[in-house]
């Protein structure tokens, strides 16, 4: 079976003049000390907006889950997230539809729903072939020659209002941020940056023996193999179609092998490697004529001699050397470096891959998990101490990624219980959770009376036990039509079978169901009005009465229609039907890259076993906050931060706004 974690198509790789951005990173440095004097003479002119507080800061804890966080609570094992509900605020938070990630983390940051900031999944389509498309932005080459990155998110971040009225504001690893927006002041990009290959995150495996050129989310590749090293080629980026590569060698000594240890050479460099642990990031630099590619990679090596196994990381864009922007301004990222080392830069940096293929351990997965949070903290501690006014938000992924791998059910589960739960890997979660506690604890150590933190998460979790093939019900019921003569072809995916012109209906990505429609898709035959209105009323009528077969329970919670929950100019673009999943059900694999062959039922056996893709209702995020909030219009969302902040420094919030802000209570 295909296993697809985030699904990412490949945004494309190509040189932006790596070594103009170096230099023209120095060059602005110096400007930004020349012109010092200068802008605090004009600063005193600027009519800046009065905050309440010296500082907000806001921490996300991308999917925390509000049950678990109260139970962790309630035995001890989170004592500050604990003290600030009880002396501040703790609540649920309301959550997207659907609540993923990249659509969540748009409506928090920008205020208003799918249907104005048009992100309504991780992927889009192309409307002439149907083919998926990355959500988020786009890169494409010019006839000169020139490659261009675009983000497709619509409206503007809070934070970029703030910093218009003279706010001094630092946004780290917001997702949806790729490329970076130019605005008066910092930010780090995450989810959907891509790696050095355009990808969202491939990683490479070497062996003596690969048990496949081709896997899912990665590469496996041989090498030669002698007494005491390895020689392998480990593939870069394309460019001008030519693949780039770097030549490497391990080697190995009876003594070196004894004490666990090994040596890389690569890039013109030598590098310690000890057997089982991950080495620091390493830089990788490919060249091409005149041309360099700066890259940055882990290498973790599992076995030497006859059991040659080399584990290697996404290669991640080098944020001291950016190929391609990461931050705005571009010198950020670099200063970032500077400051803390070198750090993972790809938007989904954990390699979930890895664990899903069986590449890295339980532990060797966890072990690369903690290390990039606590890259994450070291950029964020330092933000906090050298941005002594103002707004400050940090977005911490671990807690989603341990969650997406380890809520498990037992090797034997209790056929009884389908909600038994693996407690070994569970207790992984805990840990996690505890871990982000103390980090609070630090944070509120370091704030000042007059500083105002909130802590939240965009959505919450559960157990992903079955999968649901919407694309085979759709073929079952007459909505979907294959064409017969390739019926029995293997290579489904991306609707490679489909008969356009009898396919009403189609499903892809992880929530939505769309129509093919005349005047939209290019081979539409559904005609929009009353038509397209009688199909989505009858798609409701029968998908909501759809069972499981293996326990006839009802699967879907609740059918959203686009049209009654979007308002903006991008609603047009969304699917018809949104998809709330009971807890334990989820689009399938299949659908989510268009498949259209296979069951409608199965298990989900992969180990990425916990989602969130279900309906909002089902995983509500979190809140706390170290004062008291009240709220007035509905309880706590995800939309209702870009007011309130705003209405902190006494700035009145844009009318296209869709939250409403609290009270803030000292």
């Amino acid at each position: 079976m295909t296993v697809l974690a985030y699904i990412g198509p490949g945004a494309g790789f190509a040189v932006m003049g790596s070594f103009l951005i170096f230099i023209g990173a120095l060059l602005l440095g110096v400007l930004i000390l020349l012109s010092l004097p200068f802008r605090v003479v004009v600063s005193l002119f600027i009519k800046r907006a009065k905050g309440r507080f010296k500082r907000v800061v806001i921490i996300g804890l991308d999917g925390m889950e509000p049950g678990r966080a109260k139970r962790l609570m309630e035995t001890g094992r989170m004592p500050n997230l604990k003290a600030m509900a009880e002396c501040g605020h703790f609540s649920k938070l309301g959550s997207t539809c659907p609540p993923i990630s990249p659509v969540a983390w748009s409506t928090f940051a920008t205020g208003v729903n799918p249907g104005k900031h048009q992100i309504f999944d991780f992927l889009s389509r192309d409307l002439n072939t149907c083919l998926p498309l990355l959500s988020s932005s786009r890169i494409t080459t010019t006839g000169s020659g020139t490659t261009e990155a675009r983000l497709l998110r619509k409206s503007r971040p809070f934070w970029h209002l703030l910093a218009d009225r003279g706010v001094s504001c630092t946004a780290l690893r917001m997702p949806i941020s790729f490329p970076p927006e130019p605005y008066k002041g910092r930010a780090l990009s995450a989810m959907c940056t891509p790696d050095l290959r355009g990808t969202q995150g491939e990683f490479t495996v070497f062996s003596t023996t690969p048990e496949s050129a081709k896997t899912t989310g990665g590469k496996r590749l041989p090498v030669n193999l002698n007494e005491s090293s390895a020689l392998g080629v480990l593939p870069g980026p394309t460019l001008d179609g030519n693949e780039l590569v770097l030549p490497f060698q391990v080697r190995w000594t009876e003594k070196t092998i004894a004490e666990q240890r090994a040596t890389l050479r690569i890039a013109g460099r030598s590098h310690r490697l000890e057997i089982g642990r991950y080495s620091p990031w390493i830089e990788l630099t490919f060249r091409k004529r005149r041309t360099r590619v700066h890259g940055i990679a882990r290498f973790l090596l599992k076995g030497v001699a006859g059991n040659f196994l080399l584990y290697v990381t996404p290669l991640n864009l080098n944020p001291a050397h950016p190929d391609m922007p990461v931050s705005w301004p571009k010198s950020f990222s670099i200063y970032l470096a500077k400051l803390i080392g070198s750090y993972a830069t790809l938007g989904l940096a954990e390699d979930t891959w890895g664990l899903s293929e069986g590449v890295l351990t339980d532990d060797e997965f966890e072990t690369q998990c903690v290390d990039i949070h606590l890259e994450r903290e070291r950029m964020f501690f330092e933000s906090l101490r050298l941005q002594r006014r103002g707004f400050l938000t940090c977005v911490f992924d671990i807690t989603d990624r341990m969650q997406h791998m380890f809520i498990r059910r037992p090797e034997n589960p209790d056929t009884s219980n389908p909600l038994a739960i693996d407690r070994t890997a569970d207790e992984r979660i805990n840990k996690i959770y505890a871990r982000c506690d103390e980090m609070i604890g630090r944070v509120l150590h370091k704030l000042g009376r007059r500083d105002l933190l909130m802590v939240l998460s965009d959505h919450g979790f559960t157990a992903f036990r079955r999968c649901v093939h919407l694309n085979a019900w759709l073929r079952e019921n007459g909505y979907l039509t294959e064409k017969a003569q390739d019926r029995k072809r293997k290579d489904s995916d991306y609707f490679a079978n489909v008969d356009w012109s009898r396919t009403r209906v189609y499903c892809f990505g992880l929530a939505g169901v769309y129509l093919n429609l005349k005047g939209r898709e290019a081979h539409g035959i559904v005609n929009p009005g009353t038509e397209a209105e009688n199909l989505i009323a009858e798609l409701r009528e029968k998908l909501s009465g759809l069972r499981d077969p293996a326990s006839g329970e009802k699967v879907i919670r609740n059918l959203y229609e686009s049209s009654k929950i979007y308002s903006g100019a991008y609603k047009s673009t969304a699917p018809e039907l949104i998809v709330g999943w009971k807890s334990g059900y989820r689009h399938s694999w299949e659908t989510a890259v268009g498949a259209t062959d296979g069951a409608v039922f199965s298990d989900n056996t992969d180990k990425w076993c916990g989602d969130h893709c279900v309906d909002r209702l089902e995983v509500p995020g979190v809140l706390f906050c170290n004062r008291r909030i009240k709220w007035h219009e509905h309880p706590p969302h995800l939309a209702d931060f870009a007011p309130t902040v705003l209405k902190l420094w006494q700035i009145t919030p844009p009318r296209y706004l869709d939250g409403a802000p609290w009270d803030i209570v000292d």
